[in-house]
């Protein structure tokens, strides 16, 4: 054998001995040993030649004592590469720059280092390694494999910067070769802008392939690196490990040799060129106890970071800082469309311009459908003479945007116009520095939350004991005792690796004799077989492996911070499309690791269930693995050793396959003897799952070992959305070890092309029955209640329904398979189908839609969504985030974009996106969204949104010691809070709010402990629904508070102002208020003194209340109490506090406290009808309510989409199809409106008529009473703001003079007051009743006591109590009073309840009120009308008879139990009867019930007359004919809806 073969056959084993322990040949022990060896060599090459001669055998270090063959030899480059260096002799030198060509690594190639210009500057310097053995590792073409596409130098390092394509950089040596400027250089691959910036290509690292531990050999290396160590001292004087003699340390063959430490310089960095890093700070590199690095830290450790890294890159490039037009940095205010714009027709609306420009505000008018650019044309127009050098576009309209509504603001749109400052920098946009920074993940360290437990990582002292455990130089003597201390090693070692114990570490442990601390499952019984040092280099070595096999598959499961070697998957292999393999999916379950202690005494008969799932949807049946019991290794565990078999074939998988697997075991039985424990039944509970994709992110089949880790159960929530991740973020989850076949090809998913011809067909061809069934299956408008025959029937008659665009979720859903042999006839029917909707694409991305391509389509529908729309369904399309399979999406993309190209959206994703990171199983998604987020917003948002955190900790914590403290100890601790405000303000000089980031830091309220998720998902909701009706031209008069979840149990919600509650209105009349009819009027007539004032009041309550009622119906709020319920003095009503909805009402006990449908009470309806009896109000408010419920009804299928893709939220109330169900009932989808319309008319007359809802209202002011403050002072119900005897003048004399009719604020008499003050010449005259005296009595006995105050009239009258004579008595007994009143003790007399109630009221200006005018008085003369809703369809002729108005009363004065009965003429034999329900005590009374007739032909309805009759219900006597008139059917038109009042005549008395 030739020298060259021994030398070759010597470098390949001392290889193979490095790669066999993880290490590579381009891993660090290695390199640091040829740069030894080469430094060596150099020096003494130097000394005796001078020349450039090749090294010859003189010029190598002694040999150690088992050195067989010379190391390789490397040549030193010169300091400047770019002259040339001298050529070895003899040998041929090999050059191989990182990543460089190919040609270079040949004999005979050049012999220079070719010039690299500035712009390709590596981040690490180049270094040349002379060994012919690394052709060996060259790709099958023979070219290195750093050559290979998207790989570069395979060593790794610590704290540089990374290669363009994200490769792993090279070692520098420690005299880097400086690089000179010049063209650039041939040899390498090209970089940067060579390479294509598509955003879909990523090409992930290529790795080396290992060498197999059969070539074994520490021989050579403990020779070559001893003579090393012995040759060369360390850095600074001084040797590795403290070694001052330079004598070579003999080690022993089976441990890794000692290396010296590393000297680094510094190399510059360049933005261009930084390697991508996670989240996660990456820590230092960990040193073993022999000076090398056996692991070092991974910046590169997910590869689907990096890919999604990459496409941050080209996606902010098409954001560049000066395109003003996408970066403008403005907030820019919400504006309405050009559909909507119609609405501001005719509206007269003020606009008042302020500017540093004008002297004074500019005040003008103009239409409510104004553009932007035409007020701001206007305001030039004002204010500039000449107008010919003014460009509009450069002006800007800033909209003032209080807490308070605008309600102008919703009529002015962007029109046409630039909305930017040509000039204007803004600190919120994009600067050249942030074009400048790559994508990095650690935007969020500072800025998210982490109450997720992050799993340790290894610590060095666990390796270091494992690594220097001298077992195989112990004697027989001391086997045991090293053998104890061995096995402590390895398990603090696989204790700091997740607890992990891998079947080969298992089995090397089963080579050593039994010890104390490990006894099972097998172990060398003959412990003398370790006598021989031989078996126990094999032991160690074994172990070795398996533990380095244990560290490769930790790092590759767990975000670590440091690896062993690249990972192994080579771009290069071969590609074996999915759709052809037709081998079963199978793969083995070894062990669960990490199993609690507890579970072994409390279950038995462990078992997995594994089950394969596609959008929910199961594909086979699920797989069971045998049962088994917690056992004792190192640590506890359950082991299977069994492998899993699916009947499906890899072709049969869908592209978003998941694998499912739970972990089930039997509860064992209490003690008791053994026939008790007979007769129970074993209980089988699930104890965690994990779930997991079958194709990652490239679309490649899973293969090789993986660590899984459980998640635990939570009963009773299955509708909660499975994350694909493991459950690595708590500490101790159980660990699943399962391992999947591999191969030497990938499997890869590969999405086909649509077919060519999708077949489509109107209708109309279907037969009758087809079209009714397929109505009766699409109108259930969600795809969570398709039945097996509703799917079949579907895709059966697909092609029909692409007329209806909204049918295609509910045609989707019922394909039967999205294997690849499906998808080109389902993307065929995608493609061909008209384009939905932005609103109903919303359907396609919930969780039973994982296809990548269909939701891209989606998606794309959704890309012509507004701003301002957009913002509407945010919070629903952050949560579909989880549905998505991948990091990188079309959504996440389209929101990424959304957010660069507008700062409220990114505001709102952010503080959406952050809240988020508190779910467990998608926290470390939202933590990378976050992070990207934030990456693309730009320096300017990211220090902005930092502020707010920051504010957002100092108002919680604020609020949170509010809450803690006690009442009298408050005050002082809001000064506390006063004081960390002003500090944070005095850092900040200002801050935008996580509520509105268009506001400033006034009048907000911090809520601490409440979780506002759901309030704010509900006021969503709500929102949605007002913007629907005024779409439809139908304003509710709603009042949209805004509310934002800023974490778990804080928030800000929005202040109303002039609002009070409505238990403290009702209590205004004592405790029993709520079951008076007055307090709400009387309230509202308070703040709204005049006539006019007053009925626009009334206005807006019966259209708020009607608003009101019907959204707390639709999304069944309860817990609705008179502290949860609203009033504006505008006599807008809204409620609050939305934490029971859905259905899920209040418990008292056993008894449901919300026992209505809503909240309609008396004093509401009382408040409607102008009194106590009802009016032709009441019939408006009913028609409102009805028409408001039918607009939503029709966009059932947005509803169900926005509150199913936020079942996965978290919101206990909304977790499951059974919540969403409630929504799907009170929408009622199937009926038609005439049928909705009847259905909610009776739910109004059940809450009007519930006195459940009152009686809670009651027991709530009794719990109240409690908690009110002593402080609190009594005020006058009738009086709307306090005054004092200093405000108004000391009263010198009060008297009644006399007492007068009136009808305001109720019938009976007024006394009239004269009131003379100090200071006023003429007296003034006030009018109170007597009701009104007895409240200001009532309330002057809470604050003094009885002795106190003068005697009050009785109350009690025999007799009519609204007569003249009781008038005139009390007049006299209350001029009593009030002069003992006056003249009582001076706080008594001079208290601001008696000035307050002798103030002078806006009713006193009048004498004799009178009563006010009908709102919509009925348009009959005397006889009144009716309200008839006709229509004619498929031979039934529908009378809907809704509301009557202006009947007169019964001859006795009272009024009538009226009701309806119709005859269809001609009728000779009276069989066409048809009646109504009699209503009770009304003469406008409603009804809304239809009256049908069957059988009518068309042909007949001309000669066909309807007679109506209105009569009074009589109990014991005859039934009065109220009314009656004659319709005839000629106007009626078949197919449409006749709504008209008809005039009631012929007066007279009849009988039934």
């Amino acid at each position: 054998m030739s020298a060259a073969q021994t030398q070759k056959e010597s470098s390949e084993a001392g290889w193979g001995c490095l790669e066999a322990l993880g290490l590579s040949q381009k891993e660090l022990v290695l390199a640091e040993a040829l740069q030894m060896e080469y430094d060596a060599l150099s020096r003494l090459k130097h000394d005796k030649s001078g020349t450039g001669t090749g090294p010859t055998p003189g010029s190598r270090a002694p040999s150690q004592t088992r050195s067989k063959t010379p190391n390789p030899s490397i040549e030193r480059p010169r300091p400047t590469p770019s002259q040339p260096g001298p050529a070895p002799a003899g040998e041929g030198l090999l050059r191989g720059l990182s990543g460089s060509d190919p040609s270079l690594n040949q004999p005979g190639g050049s012999q220079s280092v070719p010039s690299l210009p500035a712009r390709a500057l590596p981040p690490q310097p180049l270094y040349i390694l002379d060994s012919p053995e690394l052709s060996k590792f060259r790709d099958g073409s023979g070219s290195s494999l750093g050559d290979s596409p998207g790989s570069g130098s395979g060593f790794l390092s610590k704290g540089f910067p990374s290669l363009p394509d994200d490769t792993p950089p090279a070692i520098p040596p420690r005299n880097p070769i400086p690089l000179s400027s010049g063209s650039e250089n041939p040899f390498l691959p090209p970089r940067g802008s060579a390479v294509p910036r598509d955003v879909n290509l990523f090409t992930p690292d290529v790795d080396q392939p290992k060498v197999s531990s059969g070539e074994l050999n520490y021989d050579n290396i403990n020779d070559s690196l001893s003579r090393l160590n012995g040759s060369r001292p360390g850095p600074r004087g001084r040797r590795a490990n403290g070694d001052q003699s330079g004598k070579p340390v003999a080690r022993s063959k089976t441990l890794p040799p000692q290396v010296p430490p590393r000297t680094y310089i510094p190399v510059p960095k360049s933005n261009k060129n930084q390697r991508r890093v996670s989240a996660d700070p990456v820590l230092s590199t960990l040193m073993n106890g022999f000076g090398y690095e056996l692991f070092q830290v991974s910046e590169e450790r997910d590869e689907e970071v990096a890919a999604f890294c990459h496409m941050l890159d080209v996606l902010r490039s098409a954001y560049p800082h000066s395109d003003c037009s996408k970066n403008a940095g403005f907030v820019w205010s919400p504006s309405v469309g050009q559909e909507e714009l119609h609405q501001g027709l005719g509206v007269s609306v003020k606009v008042t311009v302020i500017s540093e420009h004008f002297r004074e505000p500019l005040t003008f008018t103009c239409d409510g459908s104004s553009t932007v650019d035409l007020l701001i044309y206007q305001t030039l127009c004002y204010a500039q003479d000449d107008l010919d050098h003014l460009d509009v576009d450069h002006y800007l309209l800033k909209v003032y945007e209080g807490l308070t509504k605008v309600s102008t603001l919703s009529f002015f749109i962007d029109g046409d116009m630039l909305w930017f400052l040509s000039c204007t920098c803004c600190p919120l946009n994009l600067n050249k520095e942030d074009d400048e920074t790559l994508s990095t993940m650690n935007h969020s360290i500072l800025l998210q939350e982490r109450p997720i437990k992050q799993t340790p990582s290894v610590a060095r002292a666990d390796k270091n004991i494992f690594l220097s455990s001298p077992l195989v130089r112990v004697s027989q003597v001391e086997l045991s005792l090293h053998v104890e201390r061995l096995v402590q090693s390895v398990k603090a070692l696989c204790s700091s690796l997740a607890a992990v114990e891998t079947p080969d570490v298992t089995s090397a442990l089963s080579q050593l004799p039994a010890c104390p601390c490990r006894l099972q499952p097998k172990v060398l019984k003959d412990a003398s077989v370790l006598t021989v040092r031989e078996n126990r280099e094999k032991v160690v070595e074994k172990l070795t492996a398996a533990i380095l096999d244990l560290v490769e598959l930790y790092c590759s499961t767990f975000n670590a911070n440091f690896h062993t070697t690249p990972q192994s998957n080579c771009c290069t292999a071969p590609v074996q499309e999915a759709g052809l393999v037709t081998n079963v999916l199978s793969f083995s379950v070894y062990a669960a690791h990490r199993v609690p202690i507890t579970w072994a005494a409390s279950y038995e008969g462990f078992f997995l269930s594994c089950s394969l799932t596609h959008g929910g949807a199961e594909l086979c049946a699920p797989q069971h693995t045998s049962k088994q019991s917690v056992s004792k290794y190192l640590f506890h565990l359950v082991v299977w050793d069994q492998r899993v078999s699916f009947p499906v074939q890899i072709n049969q998988l869908p592209r978003e396959s998941q694998l499912t697997v739970t972990l089930y075991a039997s509860s064992l039985p209490p003690p008791g003897g053994a026939e008790e424990k007979g007769k129970q039944r074993r209980s089988i509970e699930a104890l965690g799952w994990v779930t997991m994709p079958l194709f990652n992110f490239r679309h490649v089949l899973t293969c090789g070992r993986k660590l899984l880790g459980l998640w635990p159960s939570a009963p009773g929530r299955n509708g909660n959305a499975r994350t694909s991740s493991p459950n690595f973020s708590q500490p101790d989850s159980v660990i699943l070890q399962v391992d999947f076949p591999t191969s030497s090809f990938e499997v890869r998913f590969s999405t086909p092309p649509p077919a060519d011809f999708c077949p489509q067909y109107d209708f109309s061809r279907l037969d009758t029955i087809s079209q009714i069934q397929l109505q009766d299956v699409l109108h259930k408008k969600a795809v969570f209640w398709l039945t097996v025959e509703d799917k079949r029937l579907l895709w059966e008659k697909k092609a029909f329904c692409q007329a209806e665009s909204a049918a295609l979720p509910l045609v989707l859903a019922s394909a039967p398979c999205w294997q690849w042999s499906c998808l080109p006839d389902i993307y065929a029917l995608l493609r061909q189908w008209a384009c939905l909707g932005h609103l109903d694409a919303l359907g396609l991305l919930h969780a039973s839609f994982p296809d990548q391509e269909l939701r891209r389509t989606a998606v794309q529908w959704m890309d012509s969504i507004s701003d301002p729309e957009l913002l509407d369904f945010l919070p629903q399309l952050v949560q579909a985030l989880k549905y998505e399979c991948y990091l990188d999406s079309s959504l996440v993309r389209f929101l990424l974009r959304r957010a660069i190209a507008d700062v409220r959206i990114a505001h709102y994703l952010f503080w959406l996106l952050k809240d988020n990171l508190q779910d467990s199983q998608f926290s470390a998604r939202y933590q990378h969204l976050l992070a990207a987020l934030l990456c693309c917003v730009g320096r300017g948002l990211r220090e902005e949104v930092d502020r707010q955190c920051w504010l957002v900790s100092v108002l919680a914590k604020v609020a949170h010691k509010v809450r803690e403290s006690t009442p009298s100890s408050r005050q002082c601790v809001l000064r506390e809070g006063l004081e960390e405000m002003k500090q944070f303000f005095s850092v900040n000089s200002s801050c935008r709010l996580p509520l509105n980031p268009a506001l400033l830091v006034t009048g907000i309220n911090i809520q601490s402990g409440d979780d506002l998720r759901q309030d704010m998902l509900t006021l969503q909701v709500i929102r949605i629904m007002n913007k629907i009706w005024i779409q439809e031209g139908l304003d509710m008069r709603m009042v949209i508070f805004k509310c934002f979840s800023t974490g778990r149990g804080r928030g800000m919600v929005e202040m109303i102002p002039h609002a009070d509650t409505l238990r403290k209105i009702q209590v205004e009349h004592g405790v029993t208020g709520s079951f008076k009819d007055r307090p709400l009027a009387d309230w509202l007539q308070k703040h709204n003194p005049t006539d006019e004032q007053y009925d626009k009041a009334v206005e807006n309550f019966i259209y708020s209340c009607a608003g009101c009622c019907v959204a707390t119906y639709i999304l069944g709020i309860c817990d609705r109490h008179n502290d949860n319920i609203m009033l504006k003095t505008s006599g807008h009503m809204f409620h609050i506090d939305f934490g029971k909805f859905l259905g899920h009402a209040q418990m008292f006990g056993n008894i449901k406290r919300d026992r209505a449908p809503f909240v309609f009470t008396s004093d509401m309806a009382y408040v409607i009808n102008g009194g106590d009896k009802p009016s032709s109000r009441f019939h408006d408010f009913v028609d409102l309510c009805c028409e408001a419920y039918n607009l939503i009804r029709k966009h059932t299928h947005l509803f169900l989409n926005l509150l199913g893709l936020m079942l996965s939220c978290g919101i206990p109330e909304l977790s499951d199809l059974d919540d969403l169900k409630y929504v799907y009932d009170a929408l009622r989808p199937h009926e038609s409106e005439a049928d909705a319309t009847m259905y909610f008319t009776r739910l109004i007359e059940s809450s009007l008529g519930s006195v459940a809802t009152k009686l809670n209202f009651f027991i709530h002011n009794l719990a109240q009473m409690k908690f009110a403050s002593s402080e609190d002072r009594p005020t006058l119900s009738f009086a709307p703001r306090v005054h004092t005897a200093k405000s108004d003048g000391f009263i010198r004399n009060l008297y009644i003079c006399r007492h007068i009719r009136t009808a305001n604020p109720s019938k009976g008499y007024a006394f009239v007051v004269k009131v003379e003050r100090d200071g006023q010449q003429e007296a003034q005259l006030v009018q109170r009743t007597f009701e009104e005296f007895h409240e200001l009595h009532s309330k002057l006995r809470l604050i003094f006591p009885s002795s106190k105050l003068p005697s009050f009239p009785s109350r009690f009258v025999i007799g009519r109590s609204r007569g003249e004579a009781t008038a005139d008595r009390r007049k006299d007994e209350l001029n009593g009073y009030v002069w003992h009143l006056i003249h009582a003790a001076q706080e008594v007399a001079q208290c601001d309840l008696v000035y307050t109630f002798f103030h002078p009221l806006p009713r006193d200006e009048t004498p004799g009120t009178t009563t006010k005018l009908s709102w919509s008085p009925a348009s009959g003369k005397e006889l009144g009308e009716v309200k008839l809703s006709i229509s004619y369809k498929n031979d039934k002729l529908f009378i809907m008879v809704m509301h009557i108005r202006g009947l007169q009363p019964l001859q006795d004065g009272t009024d009538p139990d009226p009701y309806v009965k119709l005859y269809l003429l001609p009728d000779p034999q009276k069989t066409s009867k048809r009646k109504t329900k009699a209503a009770r005590r009304t003469c406008n009374p409603t009804y809304n019930e239809m009256l049908v007739y069957e059988r009518i032909p068309r042909g007949d309805l001309d000669q066909r007359v309807i007679h109506l009759r209105v009569l009074g219900d009589g109990a014991f006597w005859e039934n009065t004919l109220l009314g009656e008139t004659f319709i005839p059917l000629k106007r009626l038109v078949p197919g449409q809806h006749w709504v008209d009042w008809h005039q009631l005549g012929a007066v007279g008395e009849g009988t039934d």
